[in-house]
């Protein structure tokens, strides 16, 4: 069995995990950080909460550990662990360390250790970054203090200034230790490197031909761009062949990251010393051959799709796909399976606001594709307002939807950049009938449109960049998200 956790940041609920058999074919099998006692991402922004899980098995203990940063709540570094991922995790186990990425490791002598990214004693320059090392105590779940130790500091070919390392990771071949960090920043200078020691608390020397991973080098122009490789974690697959994930971005036509970070996998060559990314450093391709003997099972029985694909749903499961997720808190607080479909009971907050709002939201996984839904709802005041959005950030974002002048229904929509909102285009509609709200893109163009039958759909303005739906723009490290939204704080004036 294999399992894969990812970065969740202010979604809720958080940390989704995925299991497979064969590295090829995953279902999402739940969230690890599921309760409100686990998440407090009530007041983050998009891009804080939850950063750089890792998941771990003890076979001392038959137990599985994610550890990772929470950046609200208090929380800080934390781990929680289960017997069983199908069943749920624990309450989060604090850990008093600074810095970011934990990851945990088991020796084969029944030690524990975690490595995480801290501060210099003595910052040099901007970036300057180090990884530390604590002894962890399994028994009492705690780190055992003044076992601290800096085991790199700064980074690979120190008088270069090497800058943000950090994600690290041990794996133990053959009685030596490896770390395994990335360097660079998670932009177009990511990369992941890699050191070698004989004892788990080092020295740890570099290798010679860091980096393993990075496609920083490659020519910008060239086609089906898979860009910002790095933040890897390595297992042993099937047969004894080594694999490493990590964090990567496909760029659209015009460069931009609307798509967010995804998680790419390539084979790793272990046959020497140290670990190699197998066509790391060459310009990869979105797709990979598949292993020998493994068949792709995209879309079915349960498997995520991949490639090009379409969902539908009706909302007639008692449980939501997981694919939908919460901004900032729990979805069952308003939302709702009905035998009509989806319920939403609006929040008195907008999409403007720092705080949970009424909405489900799925990720933008395309350059190109469309997003419809059939919305049933009469706005009682101006203040009332459902719809669709599309959303990099509370300041970065387009609302398309429903809302109420006078005695007047209309569809209004509005982009918001850098907090400043602006009315795009809007039209009177029958408020009282069930209507069609889509967003279709092709690449940078975004195009609203409605229909009162699902077939003949009239656009609403033109169409519109996705400027302010990417990271360039946007900041921050997710991409754009689609969601189903209701307020009855509506903010925008017709």
């Amino acid at each position: 069995d294999y399992f894969l956790v990812c970065s969740s940041f202010a979604v809720f609920p958080g940390v989704p995990i995925f299991h497979s058999k064969d590295l090829v074919n995953w279902k999402q099998i739940g969230h690890v950080l599921d309760r409100p006692s686990q998440l407090i991402v009530h007041n983050a922004g998009t891009s804080d909460g939850v950063y750089a899980p890792t998941i771990r098995y003890n076979p001392g203990n038959d137990t599985f550990y994610m550890i990772t940063t929470q950046m609200t709540g208090g929380f800080g570094n934390m781990m929680v662990k289960t017997k069983d991922p199908f069943k749920g995790w624990s309450d989060p186990i604090k850990l008093n360390f600074g810095g970011i990425d934990p990851s945990i490791f088991f020796d084969d002598n029944g030690k524990a250790y975690i490595v995480h990214n801290d501060g210099p004693v003595k910052k040099l320059y901007s970036g300057h970054r180090t990884i530390k090392i604590w002894e962890y105590d399994i028994e009492k779940d705690c780190l055992i203090p003044g076992t601290d130790k800096i085991i790199v500091d700064g980074g690979t070919k120190f008088e270069k200034k090497p800058f943000w390392i950090e994600a690290p990771h041990i794996y133990k071949k053959d009685g030596r230790y490896y770390l395994m960090c990335a360097e660079g920043g998670t932009g177009d200078g990511h990369s992941e490197v890699v050191f070698v020691s004989d004892h788990v608390k080092g020295p740890y020397v570099e290798a010679p031909n860091n980096p393993i991973l990075t496609q920083r080098y490659l020519n910008p122009d060239r086609s089906n761009k898979v860009e910002w490789a790095g933040h890897a974690d390595v297992v042993k697959g099937p047969g004894g062949k080594y694999y490493g994930v990590f964090l990567a971005i496909r760029p659209n036509e015009k460069n931009r990251i609307n798509i967010g970070r995804e998680t790419f996998i390539l084979p790793v060559d272990w046959s020497g010393t140290f670990p190699m990314f197998e066509n790391g450093l060459v310009p990869m391709e979105p797709k990979l051959k598949l292993p020998q003997g493994v068949k792709n099972k995209t879309g079915k029985d349960g498997y995520l799709p991949n490639g090009n694909f379409s969902f539908t749903d009706n909302f007639d499961s008692s449980q939501l796909d997981y694919r939908w997720v919460g901004m900032r808190g729990p979805v069952d607080k308003f939302a709702s399976v009905t035998k009509d479909g989806l319920q939403i009971v609006p929040f008195a907050a907008n999409i403007k606001e720092k705080k949970p709002l009424s909405g489900l939201w799925c990720r933008q996984q395309h350059s190109s594709f469309s997003f419809t839904t059939l919305l049933k709802y009469t706005p009682k005041a101006g203040t009332d307002l459902a719809g669709i959005a599309c959303m990099q950030s509370r300041k970065h974002n387009y609302v398309f939807g429903l809302t109420k002048k006078d005695k007047e229904f209309c569809l209004v929509l509005e982009r918001t950049e850098k907090g400043v909102s602006k009315i795009i285009a809007s039209t009177p509609v029958e408020g009282k009938k069930p209507v069609y709200l889509r967003v279709k893109a092709i690449g940078d163009n975004y195009q609203f449109s409605y229909s009162m039958d699902g077939t003949d759909f009239i656009n609403v303005g033109h169409p519109v960049s996705g400027d302010i739906l990417s990271t360039n723009m946007a900041g921050g490290f997710v991409g754009c998200m689609l969601g189903l939204y209701a307020t009855s704080m509506n903010d925008i004036q017709l």
